[in-house]
Protein backbone atom coordinates (compact mmCIF):
# COMPACT_ATOMS: atom_id res chain seq x y z
CA UNK A 1 0.00 0.00 0.00
CA UNK A 2 1.10 3.78 -0.97
CA UNK A 3 2.56 5.58 2.09
CA UNK A 4 2.71 9.14 2.11
CA UNK A 5 6.35 10.57 2.49
CA UNK A 6 6.20 12.79 5.48
CA UNK A 7 7.47 15.97 3.34
CA UNK A 8 7.34 18.33 6.88
CA UNK A 9 9.15 15.72 9.15
CA UNK A 10 12.07 15.83 6.64
CA UNK A 11 12.05 19.29 5.83
CA UNK A 12 12.05 20.10 10.19
CA UNK A 13 15.10 17.25 10.29
CA UNK A 14 16.52 18.73 7.48
CA UNK A 15 16.48 22.24 8.86
CA UNK A 16 17.95 21.57 12.44
CA UNK A 17 20.68 19.45 10.89
CA UNK A 18 21.43 22.31 8.93
CA UNK A 19 21.43 24.86 11.10
CA UNK A 20 23.26 22.64 14.15
CA UNK A 21 25.73 22.21 11.67
CA UNK A 22 26.33 26.06 10.67
CA UNK A 23 26.62 27.17 14.18
CA UNK A 24 29.05 24.46 15.12
CA UNK A 25 31.23 24.89 12.17
CA UNK A 26 30.75 29.24 12.52
CA UNK A 27 32.21 28.78 16.46
CA UNK A 28 35.04 26.38 15.10
CA UNK A 29 35.97 28.52 12.89
CA UNK A 30 35.68 31.63 14.87
CA UNK A 31 37.74 30.43 18.58
CA UNK A 32 37.49 34.20 19.37
CA UNK A 33 33.62 33.93 19.52
CA UNK A 34 33.75 30.11 21.19
CA UNK A 35 35.89 31.49 24.14
CA UNK A 36 32.90 34.19 24.27
CA UNK A 37 30.83 31.19 24.72
CA UNK A 38 32.99 28.64 26.84
CA UNK A 39 34.04 31.97 29.08
CA UNK A 40 30.56 32.66 30.14
CA UNK A 41 30.17 33.66 33.61
CA UNK A 42 27.90 31.10 35.78
CA UNK A 43 26.02 34.11 37.16
CA UNK A 44 25.02 35.13 34.32
CA UNK A 45 23.76 31.42 32.91
CA UNK A 46 21.70 31.92 36.63
CA UNK A 47 20.55 34.88 35.88
CA UNK A 48 19.41 33.41 32.55
CA UNK A 49 18.09 30.21 33.90
CA UNK A 50 15.71 32.44 36.38
CA UNK A 51 14.29 34.58 34.15
CA UNK A 52 13.13 31.44 31.67
CA UNK A 53 10.89 30.38 35.24
CA UNK A 54 9.57 33.85 35.03
CA UNK A 55 9.47 33.92 31.78
CA UNK A 56 7.17 30.57 31.73
CA UNK A 57 5.29 32.11 34.69
CA UNK A 58 4.61 34.94 32.53
CA UNK A 59 3.19 32.14 29.96
CA UNK A 60 0.74 30.90 32.66
CA UNK A 61 -1.10 34.01 32.84
CA UNK A 62 -1.85 34.22 29.59
CA UNK A 63 -2.96 30.39 29.55
CA UNK A 64 -5.12 31.82 32.96
CA UNK A 65 -6.29 34.99 30.54
CA UNK A 66 -7.15 33.05 27.33
CA UNK A 67 -9.08 30.68 29.73
CA UNK A 68 -11.23 33.62 31.31
CA UNK A 69 -11.95 35.17 27.87
CA UNK A 70 -13.39 31.54 27.20
CA UNK A 71 -15.75 31.56 30.32
CA UNK A 72 -13.41 28.60 31.64
CA UNK A 73 -10.99 30.09 34.42
CA UNK A 74 -8.98 27.19 35.96
CA UNK A 75 -6.71 26.98 39.06
CA UNK A 76 -3.72 28.60 38.79
CA UNK A 77 -1.56 25.45 39.70
CA UNK A 78 -3.33 23.85 37.26
CA UNK A 79 -2.74 26.70 34.77
CA UNK A 80 0.75 26.56 35.83
CA UNK A 81 1.31 22.54 35.22
CA UNK A 82 0.29 22.58 31.84
CA UNK A 83 1.75 25.59 30.32
CA UNK A 84 5.27 23.99 32.38
CA UNK A 85 3.89 20.76 30.16
CA UNK A 86 2.72 22.33 26.66
CA UNK A 87 6.20 24.31 27.39
CA UNK A 88 8.37 20.83 27.28
CA UNK A 89 5.95 19.15 24.55
CA UNK A 90 6.33 22.33 22.40
CA UNK A 91 10.03 22.12 22.07
CA UNK A 92 10.38 18.65 21.79
CA UNK A 93 7.49 17.10 20.57
CA UNK A 94 6.61 17.32 16.64
CA UNK A 95 6.31 20.49 15.43
CA UNK A 96 4.75 23.58 17.50
CA UNK A 97 2.93 21.40 19.03
CA UNK A 98 2.09 23.02 22.62
CA UNK A 99 -0.94 25.04 21.42
CA UNK A 100 -2.70 21.58 19.93
CA UNK A 101 -1.70 19.80 23.32
CA UNK A 102 -3.48 22.75 25.51
CA UNK A 103 -6.29 23.44 22.99
CA UNK A 104 -7.09 19.02 23.13
CA UNK A 105 -6.45 19.50 27.37
CA UNK A 106 -9.07 21.79 27.91
CA UNK A 107 -11.10 20.34 25.65
CA UNK A 108 -11.16 16.77 27.41
CA UNK A 109 -10.85 18.14 31.02
CA UNK A 110 -13.19 21.42 31.29
CA UNK A 111 -15.45 21.47 28.32
CA UNK A 112 -13.60 24.22 26.67
CA UNK A 113 -15.35 25.32 23.54
CA UNK A 114 -12.53 25.24 20.55
CA UNK A 115 -14.13 27.86 18.19
CA UNK A 116 -13.71 30.15 21.63
CA UNK A 117 -10.36 29.27 22.83
CA UNK A 118 -9.05 29.43 18.93
CA UNK A 119 -10.80 32.98 18.57
CA UNK A 120 -8.88 33.70 22.29
CA UNK A 121 -5.15 32.73 21.06
CA UNK A 122 -5.59 34.54 18.32
CA UNK A 123 -6.06 37.68 20.31
CA UNK A 124 -3.12 36.51 22.18
CA UNK A 125 -1.14 36.29 18.71
CA UNK A 126 -2.32 39.84 17.76
CA UNK A 127 -0.91 41.15 20.78
CA UNK A 128 2.30 39.13 20.11
CA UNK A 129 2.46 40.37 16.58
CA UNK A 130 2.04 44.27 17.73
CA UNK A 131 4.22 44.28 20.65
CA UNK A 132 6.91 42.52 18.24
CA UNK A 133 6.22 45.14 15.68
CA UNK A 134 6.51 48.31 18.19
CA UNK A 135 10.10 46.76 19.35
CA UNK A 136 11.17 45.74 16.00
CA UNK A 137 11.21 49.81 14.98
CA UNK A 138 12.12 50.89 18.28
CA UNK A 139 15.48 51.96 17.74
CA UNK A 140 14.24 53.64 14.38
CA UNK A 141 11.03 55.65 16.35
CA UNK A 142 10.77 58.07 18.98
CA UNK A 143 11.55 57.05 21.95
CA UNK A 144 8.71 58.88 23.93
CA UNK A 145 5.90 57.06 21.69
CA UNK A 146 7.17 53.83 23.71
CA UNK A 147 5.75 54.67 27.24
CA UNK A 148 2.76 57.19 25.40
CA UNK A 149 1.79 53.73 24.28
CA UNK A 150 1.86 51.66 27.20
CA UNK A 151 -0.04 54.40 29.06
CA UNK A 152 -2.62 54.40 26.56
CA UNK A 153 -2.93 50.74 26.86
CA UNK A 154 -3.08 50.99 30.33
CA UNK A 155 -6.04 53.82 30.73
CA UNK A 156 -7.93 51.43 28.21
CA UNK A 157 -7.45 48.41 30.62
CA UNK A 158 -8.24 50.46 33.59
CA UNK A 159 -11.41 51.76 31.47
CA UNK A 160 -12.43 47.87 30.58
CA UNK A 161 -12.32 46.94 34.04
CA UNK A 162 -14.58 49.22 35.75
CA UNK A 163 -17.10 48.87 33.15
CA UNK A 164 -16.74 45.46 31.69
CA UNK A 165 -18.92 44.18 28.94
CA UNK A 166 -18.98 41.53 25.65
CA UNK A 167 -18.89 42.52 22.72
CA UNK A 168 -20.03 40.00 20.15
CA UNK A 169 -22.65 37.21 20.35
CA UNK A 170 -20.06 33.87 21.49
CA UNK A 171 -18.91 36.71 24.30
CA UNK A 172 -15.32 36.24 23.54
CA UNK A 173 -14.50 40.30 23.68
CA UNK A 174 -14.48 40.98 27.24
CA UNK A 175 -12.82 44.22 27.28
CA UNK A 176 -11.46 42.98 30.68
CA UNK A 177 -9.54 39.91 30.47
CA UNK A 178 -8.78 41.31 26.80
CA UNK A 179 -6.79 43.71 28.62
CA UNK A 180 -5.72 41.44 31.44
CA UNK A 181 -4.50 39.03 28.06
CA UNK A 182 -2.69 42.13 26.80
CA UNK A 183 -0.55 43.00 29.50
CA UNK A 184 0.53 39.64 30.18
CA UNK A 185 1.24 39.55 27.01
CA UNK A 186 3.40 42.66 27.03
CA UNK A 187 5.07 41.17 30.09
CA UNK A 188 5.90 38.13 28.71
CA UNK A 189 7.74 39.95 25.87
CA UNK A 190 9.56 42.36 28.41
CA UNK A 191 11.03 39.45 30.09
CA UNK A 192 12.53 38.02 26.58
CA UNK A 193 13.89 41.47 26.12
CA UNK A 194 15.58 41.58 29.20
CA UNK A 195 16.95 37.81 28.92
CA UNK A 196 18.11 39.26 25.70
CA UNK A 197 19.37 42.08 27.25
CA UNK A 198 21.61 39.90 30.12
CA UNK A 199 22.95 37.39 26.82
CA UNK A 200 23.92 39.87 24.52
CA UNK A 201 25.53 42.33 27.41
CA UNK A 202 27.73 38.84 28.71
CA UNK A 203 29.08 38.68 24.96
CA UNK A 204 29.31 42.50 23.90
CA UNK A 205 29.51 45.71 26.06
CA UNK A 206 27.35 48.98 25.48
CA UNK A 207 24.43 47.22 23.96
CA UNK A 208 21.57 49.99 24.26
CA UNK A 209 18.43 48.88 25.28
CA UNK A 210 16.52 50.31 21.89
CA UNK A 211 18.98 47.62 19.95
CA UNK A 212 17.71 44.97 22.67
CA UNK A 213 14.31 46.09 21.78
CA UNK A 214 14.63 45.63 18.30
CA UNK A 215 16.50 42.45 18.21
CA UNK A 216 13.36 41.63 20.85
CA UNK A 217 11.13 42.08 18.00
CA UNK A 218 12.53 40.52 15.08
CA UNK A 219 13.56 36.81 17.62
CA UNK A 220 9.60 36.94 18.35
CA UNK A 221 8.29 37.25 14.86
CA UNK A 222 9.92 33.96 13.34
CA UNK A 223 7.43 32.31 15.70
CA UNK A 224 5.05 32.97 13.41
CA UNK A 225 6.80 31.15 10.53
CA UNK A 226 8.71 28.90 12.47
CA UNK A 227 8.33 24.71 12.19
CA UNK A 228 11.32 23.65 14.32
CA UNK A 229 11.82 23.16 18.04
CA UNK A 230 12.23 26.67 19.47
CA UNK A 231 12.54 28.05 16.19
CA UNK A 232 15.62 26.92 15.56
CA UNK A 233 16.81 27.85 12.52
CA UNK A 234 14.44 30.51 11.84
CA UNK A 235 15.30 32.87 14.89
CA UNK A 236 18.43 33.02 13.74
CA UNK A 237 17.41 33.68 9.96
CA UNK A 238 15.30 36.95 11.15
CA UNK A 239 17.71 37.96 13.31
CA UNK A 240 20.63 37.80 10.61
CA UNK A 241 18.28 39.44 7.87
CA UNK A 242 17.22 42.45 10.58
CA UNK A 243 20.68 43.74 11.38
CA UNK A 244 20.32 46.94 10.12
CA UNK A 245 17.63 47.57 12.81
CA UNK A 246 19.24 46.20 16.32
CA UNK A 247 23.01 46.63 15.35
CA UNK A 248 23.76 43.38 16.47
CA UNK A 249 26.76 41.32 13.93
CA UNK A 250 26.37 38.23 13.12
CA UNK A 251 28.93 36.77 15.30
CA UNK A 252 27.17 37.96 18.04
CA UNK A 253 23.91 36.56 16.99
CA UNK A 254 25.20 33.23 16.76
CA UNK A 255 27.03 33.18 20.80
CA UNK A 256 23.84 35.01 21.80
CA UNK A 257 21.18 32.20 20.50
CA UNK A 258 23.56 29.43 21.45
CA UNK A 259 23.65 30.73 24.67
CA UNK A 260 19.94 31.49 24.94
CA UNK A 261 19.16 27.87 23.86
CA UNK A 262 21.35 26.06 26.03
CA UNK A 263 20.10 27.44 28.99
CA UNK A 264 16.26 27.30 28.02
CA UNK A 265 16.93 23.61 27.32
CA UNK A 266 17.98 23.35 30.67
CA UNK A 267 14.48 24.99 31.82
CA UNK A 268 12.94 22.60 29.96
CA UNK A 269 14.71 19.57 31.20
CA UNK A 270 14.06 20.86 34.85
CA UNK A 271 10.58 21.54 34.25
CA UNK A 272 9.96 17.57 32.88
CA UNK A 273 11.63 16.24 36.19
CA UNK A 274 9.50 18.64 38.34
CA UNK A 275 6.40 17.05 36.18
CA UNK A 276 7.22 13.57 36.41
CA UNK A 277 8.56 13.50 39.60
CA UNK A 278 5.24 14.75 40.75
CA UNK A 279 3.64 12.16 38.33
CA UNK A 280 1.67 14.94 36.55
CA UNK A 281 2.75 13.60 33.27
CA UNK A 282 0.00 10.72 33.96
CA UNK A 283 -2.95 13.22 33.56
CA UNK A 284 -1.64 14.48 30.56
CA UNK A 285 -1.11 11.10 28.91
CA UNK A 286 -4.33 10.35 28.36
CA UNK A 287 -5.96 13.00 27.21
CA UNK A 288 -6.51 10.31 23.85
CA UNK A 289 -9.10 7.90 25.59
Amino acid sequence: MYKRIPWRSIAVITILLVTISAITIYLIRNPKLFELLKNTSPIVVALIFILYLLFILSLAFINDATLKLCKQPIKASESLLVTMYSSVVNFFGPLQSGPAFRALYFKKLHNVDLKKFTLATFAYYIFYALFSGIFLLASSITWWLLPLFAAGFSLVFIYAKTRPYTLNKIKILNLRFIGYLGIATLVQILIQAVIYYVELNSIISGVGIGQVLAYTGAANFALFVSITPGAIGFRESFLLFSEKLHHISSGNIVVATTLDRAVYVTVLIFLAIIIFATHAQKKFTNLDK
